[in-house]
């Protein structure tokens, strides 16, 4: 498992991308949206746009509703970040007491965040079967997140080879299960995948990567065993781009971290016992058996004149058979617990 994992609470990235629209402004803004949900992370998108789209590659559907960009290339050159807006922010998140991490899309935006001391890296989904990225990302030999969105069992095991193979621990990877349709619809989410790739990979810590609408999905995933969530958010929903409309608004960040966080509290250690919460209730809600009629010494016992009711001070009903047909020792009143 990931050392930054081990034995803590899931790690929740707020996931900020290109959220920022451009505008440093905003950027400090999202990461005092994440700092004030209580994420462990905000993470960013860094590449140069030639490098990561030719002049002809068609934004997708949700995207060209969003922007009404068609193109790629003409979506994303409004949304980079330079070095000087990388090194800002990094020092912003600190003074916030939040991690800064960012997602490099070419080899360059990967040595970038290097150079800077980013310590954590991400394969998105899209980069998955991108050979080059995925060998530079691997000779870092840094702890790595791979989201999996697109990508079946065979693809995710040929990924993790090629880290392997260039110099990458599969015991520093969470590999996140993921759907990339924004956003995904309910019926596509297929969360136990994420149990079929912890299955299929035990050397990795699992995790999930949310693109739904509403925070339920994250927190049953976490229920289920994700150790690293990851999840888009925005100041506003209705501002241009790409993934603002598919993205959680800052009180929702903050219900989605808090919910988290008491399903975790709330998932306990697994023994049957009774709570230090229930003790008290134990002798208000169990019975005793009591006399049902007066009871003199030396009269027998029976189904006739004994009951249960509460409080539980007295015999436990489950000594019922044992008490009948014995002789009280002394008198009884109405309701007397049975000694």
């Amino acid at each position: 498992m990931i050392p930054w994992l081990n034995d803590r609470p899931a790690y929740v990235i707020a996931e900020a991308g290109v959220n920022h629209n451009g505008s440093i402004r905003i950027a400090k803004q999202l990461i005092d949206a994440a700092a004030d949900a209580g994420a462990d992370a905000v993470k960013f998108q860094t590449f140069v746009a030639s490098k990561l789209v030719t002049k002809d590659a068609s934004a997708a559907e949700y995207q060209t509703a969003s922007t009404g960009k068609s193109s790629q290339l003409q979506m994303l050159r409004g949304l980079e970040l330079s070095l000087s807006d990388h090194r800002e922010l990094i020092e912003y998140a600190s003074t916030r007491r939040i991690q800064f991490l960012s997602t490099g899309f070419d080899d360059a935006s990967v040595k970038m965040l290097a150079d800077l001391g980013v310590p954590i890296f991400k394969v998105p989904s899209g980069e998955i079967t991108n050979f080059p990225l995925l060998a530079t990302i691997a000779s870092l030999q840094k702890p790595t997140i791979v989201s999996t969105g697109m990508a079946n069992l065979a693809e995710i095991r040929a990924c993790l080879r090629v880290l392997g193979d260039n110099g990458l621990e599969l015991g520093q990877l969470s590999v996140l299960h993921c759907n990339t349709q924004y956003p995904t619809p309910m019926t596509d989410v297929n969360l136990r995948a994420m149990l079929t790739i912890r299955d299929a990979f035990p050397e990795v810590t699992v995790g999930y990567s949310d693109h739904t609408l509403g925070i339920e999905i994250p927190i049953a995933a976490v229920a289920i065993g994700a150790k690293l969530i990851e999840k888009h958010f925005t100041l506003d929903r209705t501002m241009p781009g790409p993934d603002h409309a598919a993205s959680l608004q800052p009180n929702e960040l903050e219900q989605m971290v808090s919910a988290i966080r008491n399903t975790e509290a709330a998932m306990g250690d697994g023994v049957k016992q009774v709570s230090p919460s229930e003790l008290p209730n134990v002798v208000v809600a169990r019975k005793s058996i009591v006399a049902a009629s007066p009871i003199r010494a030396g009269e027998r016992f029976t189904e006739a004149n004994l009951t249960t009711k509460r409080p539980a001070t007295g015999r436990s009903p489950m000594d019922w058979l044992q008490v009948i047909g014995t002789k009280a020792e002394r008198n009884y009143d109405v309701d007397e617990p049975i000694d």
